[in-house]
């Protein structure tokens, strides 16, 4: 695909000829009006996503570099493309999709361009269903049961390291996730029955077929996987990796009666495709219904995985600093028999599932889990600093946004000459938007719960809810809200019910 100034052309009618012709259309149109073109679009690119922090040039430095570069990696013109953890910035992972799109880069794209943006993406996956089928016969599974690629360009799996590969199969519940967000944010059925169905069918047939039955503990075990956390591997009953495979077959068996109810023509197509049968669906069910979860009744949480507190529970904080990150320090063998996380693991649970939790489970949970994470993924600031500002935690938030937003610009990590970390970059707008705005959808209503670090004296920021841009602009007194276009809007600000007019600014109190 060529791109030159928003020229594109296909490569299906050849490189030769595709490059003469987009070299042409820009020869004729002129340097300076090219020039023009191209201010005016990021104009109106920034006029959406532009996130304004006054009082922290750091913090504003931060969020519009990383902003810049989600705008510049993906413009979601096409179902053929994806976003590759490095963008076009590095060789690293090869231009290669992971699960990180579905669980952080979708958000940002759904709230700053249109739907069709995230529907693209969410379309990328549906083409590769074939491929996801036959990934998962390899492993020996039948039926249709789909595996997604951990890596992939063309659906295929390009990743070679078993422990990954084979075992960090909690990806398939990631791209669940994504069609059930996309609807809840854009409201856009559609999607389901047209496509999003079938992929859900895939992957719970997979979850079915990969669960075991422990007779001794008479519950339904998933063994021998690999959670969010890549510092351990082939653990048994990963939290993370059980609670998402259950919720994908209530979720999977809950639009199967959706789409026939709604959408009888598509349901009936669907059933025809997959063979799928009522007696299968209920053996799903069953698994989904006894789901095992390590759980510590002294400590009253949710385990990694069994065996966890069997490992030697010293907390980051004491680790010799000369020994840090481990995975530049220690040999992998000692870091497998740590209890040192990589990213949010447990918690990324508590993340996507946030309403399945009391905020005092949450705070008992991320007092456990964090003090033995190292935040040596990319990925694993943006989900603290989030769930560190649901707890007013507002400190220790900031900190988690400044590391997510400057991981680059300061190069944190020593790596920054092999590529940007770009799926990174969409949990930093997460860490403003849902972390320190509280922005949720509650009763199909967008929800806000505002805070503002103390380093800010504000900050603002706009999102396409269903077709409505809303400007928020929090400060220390107070919230604004800002609505275009002509009809009301109802959302919850703090738990209470503000109706917004078109055109009319509405303010709200802090807290």
């Amino acid at each position: 695909m060529w791109r030159i100034y928003g020229f594109y052309e296909s490569q299906t009618q050849g490189t030769y000829i595709g490059c003469q012709k987009v070299l042409q259309k820009v020869t004729e149109i002129g340097f300076e009006s090219l020039l023009e073109l191209q201010k005016k679009s990021w104009a109106k690119i920034w006029e959406m996503s532009d996130i304004t922090i006054e009082g922290d040039v750091k913090a504003q430095q931060g969020i519009r570099f990383n902003i810049f570069h989600l705008n510049q990696t993906y413009l979601g013109k096409d179902s053929r493309l994806n976003i590759g953890p490095k963008g076009f910035t590095g060789e690293k992972y090869g231009g290669s999709t992971y699960w990180d799109t579905e669980a952080y880069c979708i958000p940002f794209y759904m709230a700053t361009k249109n739907k069709k943006v995230a529907r693209n993406l969410l379309t990328y996956r549906y083409n590769h269903l074939e491929k996801a089928i036959e990934n998962a016969q390899k492993l020996g599974f039948v039926n249709g049961a789909a595996l997604y690629p951990m890596v992939t360009m063309n659906g295929e799996e390009c990743h070679n390291e078993w422990e990954i590969t084979f075992e960090e199969i909690h990806r398939n519940g990631a791209i669940a996730f994504a069609i059930y967000n996309y609807y809840r944010f854009t409201s856009d059925y559609t999607y389901i029955p047209e496509m999003g169905l079938e992929v859900l069918i895939g992957i719970a047939r997979f979850w079915h077929q990969r669960a075991t039955f422990s007779t001794q503990k008479n519950k339904y075990v998933i063994l021998g996987v690999t959670g969010p956390n890549e510092y351990e591997n082939n653990v048994n009953n990963n939290f993370y990796t059980n609670y998402i495979a259950k919720w994908c077959i209530n979720y999977t068996i809950q639009e199967l009666q959706k789409v026939k109810d709604g959408y009888p023509d598509d349901y009936h197509r669907i059933i025809g495709v997959t063979k799928l049968t009522e007696k299968e669906t209920e053996a799903w069910a069953k698994v989904a219904k006894k789901m095992y979860f390590p759980f510590d009744e002294k400590l009253g949480i949710y385990l990694q995985q069994d065996g966890f507190l069997d490992k030697e529970l010293i907390p980051v904080k004491e680790l010799n600093q000369k020994e840090r990150p481990i995975n530049q320090r220690w040999s992998w063998d000692r870091i497998l028999r740590s209890p040192y996380i990589k990213q949010a693991d447990t918690l990324q649970g508590f993340y996507f599932f946030e309403d399945h939790f009391t905020t005092e489970e949450l705070e008992k949970h991320f007092d456990f889990y964090e003090p033995f994470t190292v935040h040596e993924s990319s990925l694993s600031p943006c989900v603290h600093s989030i769930q560190a500002a649901k707890l007013n935690r507002m400190e220790q938030a900031y900190a988690f946004y400044l590391r997510t937003s400057r991981l680059d610009l300061d190069d944190y990590n020593k790596e920054v000459k092999e590529g940007l970390h770009i799926t990174s970059m969409a949990g930093t707008w997460m860490s403003i938007v849902e972390g320190f705005g509280g922005m949720r959808i509650l009763d199909d209503k967008l929800s806000f719960s505002p805070r503002i670090p103390k380093q800010w004296k504000s900050y603002s920021f706009k999102v396409n809810f269903r077709n409505r841009i809303l400007k928020v602009k929090v400060t220390e007194n107070e919230t604004t809200f800002d609505l275009e276009g002509t009809d009301e809007m109802s959302i919850r600000v703090n738990g209470k019910r503000v109706v917004l007019t078109a055109g009319q600014k509405t303010y709200s109190l802090v807290n």
